[in-house]
């Protein structure tokens, strides 16, 4: 008898191929990694999510709405009052709210006249009470809220009259007063942006810092290279040096040569003028053939590889090591697998500006959860790495009106260019970042939270930061987007060492890079013995003084208290190292 398929099972699971699953799964990779192209990476079903729990929640809380439409009224009054002050007394210096701190926008004196004011305050009063709405709905989730009202103000920012050209008084006033030029000069900055971006080239004067001429100098050769970093060792500049060298892990997610910026603020520089032997990891900018490197190849190919050249090459002297950002959270983990195996090679950790717990991981966490990482990974896999693009969109957004806003009143409106310095170049040297890393990075680390507490693992073992026993120096910055200073203060929760924490002013990349006699620099430092009880990060800040300066010469002290006599400095590299060329090396220069 013939073997018929009956007809209900045609169309069963059971009657499909299994091998049709991957075509399946690719086919909603390539949809949503399209997608992804104009929705800038971010899930549009994340969002979704955040706003109907926020809406459904709100729906159901009639009290809530009460409390918005007398908010509403209240607000509608207090502006109904300030504008006819306003009317009888042009001149008033009253105000019905103030701006935040950190709002710029209507400081201006031009800001105060009518019906600028009005505007301004208009504006301002609308984004409060936008404010109250997306916070404090009973029964939303956290992130959730975060979203809705991190969305909010960025669609609120787009209606700020400061944006536009007939509703700032300062725009009005510069185009009044040159005739115009200042927007012939914007639409030509504009088109010259857009020609660049449209190329794929960098911002305009960018081309006046390159690496290696005025970059980058710092005398050293590479000793070491594999197909994932090549290992920097820095000539000495002193007539005798530390005998524990220092080993420097900057993060993948940018060029290294942060840390050896121009001569007068490079941090290689300032450590061997302290007497200090320096060596820096380069990373390889990633490609498509990378895409399968994952966290455990970054730290066994990354940091460990690098710790083995530097002690064959020191002669088996034990190191101090540097971690700056996601660098520093890797030497973490290394730091913690080498204790949990009785590695003993380290004398010190540094780390700046690295988390190692990540529940409060700033507005970043804006774009982690589920959802929004599936989808992340989708766009990951069609090329098989981050693109720069989508880094740096995300960290725009995270302070739109630092980095997009003003930029657009103050290029295109105004007609003036920002001049260029070795910074914001620097930060235009973007790098990608591999598919499996870049995911297991997120999932583990930022979503899961594995490494605080306890779940990360390394080799198949589960590592723990209280297994550290090396003293510990930490730099938080005050107004750090990337890793808020609270959060790089919580490795004081986890681990069983010493440690000195020291917070400084500026931001993620610019409060690190504080040479000493840099204006305006201050910073605060205490040091915490193991078996001492923890302080709050609040009561710790009202508690700790503060010294002006660079905290540069603290860790200068710290390191060298720790370290042996000068003695005279080694020969760059050995018969096992040979020099392979000099710095900055070849990685830097892969785009």
């Amino acid at each position: 008898m013939t073997n018929v398929t009956p007809f209900y099972k045609i169309f069963s699971s059971e009657a499909v191929p299994q091998a049709h699953t991957g075509m399946e799964q690719a086919l909603d990779k390539s949809l949503k990694a399209a997608q992804a192209r104009f929705t800038g990476g971010l899930s549009p079903i994340a969002l979704a999510a955040a706003c109907s729990d926020w809406a459904l929640h709100l729906s159901s809380t009639p009290g809530k709405q009460l409390e918005l439409v007398e908010k509403a009224f209240r607000k509608a009054a207090r502006f109904g009052s300030y504008t006819a002050l306003c009317a009888g007394n042009p001149d008033t210096d009253e105000t019905c709210i103030t701006p935040l701190p950190q709002d710029k926008r209507f400081r201006g004196e031009a800001w105060q006249n009518w019906p600028f004011n009005a505007m301004s305050q208009a504006f301002l009063l609308n984004q409060q009470w936008w404010h109250n709405a997306t916070t404090g709905v009973e029964g939303v989730t956290k992130q959730h809220e975060d979203v809705v009202t991190f969305t909010a103000r960025q669609i609120l920012d787009v209606f700020s009259p400061s944006n536009y050209a007939f509703t700032n008084p300062e725009v009005i006033a510069k185009t009044v007063h040159e005739g115009g030029m200042n927007l012939w000069r914007g639409w030509q900055n504009f088109v010259e942006d857009t020609a660049r971006a449209n190329a794929g080239k960098r911002p305009a004067g960018t081309e006046d810092f390159v690496v290696g001429k005025n970059m980058a100098t710092s005398e050293g050769k590479v000793v070491y290279r594999n197909h994932l970093i090549e290992l920097i060792q820095y000539a000495p500049t002193t007539d005798t040096v530390r005998p524990e060298p220092i080993l420097i892990v900057p993060a993948w997610i940018m060029k290294y040569y942060i840390l050896d910026l121009s001569a007068g603020n490079s941090f290689v520089r300032y450590l061997t003028s302290q007497g200090f032997t320096v060596f820096m990891v380069s990373w390889r900018n990633p490609d498509a053939e990378d895409r399968d490197l994952g966290m455990e190849d970054y730290l066994s190919h990354g940091v460990m590889d690098a710790v083995d050249a530097v002690d064959s090459i020191t002669g088996g002297q034990k190191i101090h090591t540097v971690g700056y950002c996601l660098g520093g959270t890797l030497l973490s983990i290394a730091a913690a697998s080498m204790a949990r195996n009785k590695d003993t090679r380290l004398k010190s950790l540094t780390l700046l500006a690295a988390q190692v717990d990540f529940t409060e991981a700033g507005e970043l966490t804006l774009f982690i959860n589920d959802s929004q990482l599936a989808y992340l990974e989708d766009m990951m896999w069609d090329k098989g790495y981050l693109d720069t693009k989508q880094m740096a969109g995300a960290f725009q957004l995270l302070r739109s009106n630092d980095l997009v806003w003003s930029r657009i009143v103050h290029d295109y409106l105004m007609g003036e260019r920002t001049e260029m310095n070795d910074l914001m170049a620097w930060n235009a040297d973007a790098t990608r970042m591999p598919y499996r890393m870049h995911s297991e990075y997120l999932r583990q680390l930022f979503l899961n939270n594995d490494l605080a507490e306890g779940r990360y693992k390394v080799a198949g073992q589960p590592v723990a930061i209280s297994d550290i026993r090396a003293p510990v120096f930490i730099v938080g910055t005050e107004r750090d987007h990337v890793a808020p200073w609270q959060s790089v203060y919580k490795f004081n929760l986890l681990s069983d060492t010493d440690v000195s924490f020291v917070l400084t002013n500026g931001g993620h990349n610019a409060g690190i890079v504080s040479e000493p006699g840099h204006p305006h620099r201050h910073y605060r430092i205490s040091c915490k013995a193991k078996d001492a009880p923890y302080i709050a990060p609040e009561r710790w800040m009202e508690e700790t003084n503060t010294h002006e300066g660079s905290w540069w010469s603290e860790l200068a002290k710290w390191l060298g208290d720790m370290s042996s006599a000068p003695v005279a400095p080694p020969v760059i590299g050995s018969k096992d190292y040979l020099p392979l060329c000099d710095a900055p090396g070849t990685y830097v220069f892969h785009e």
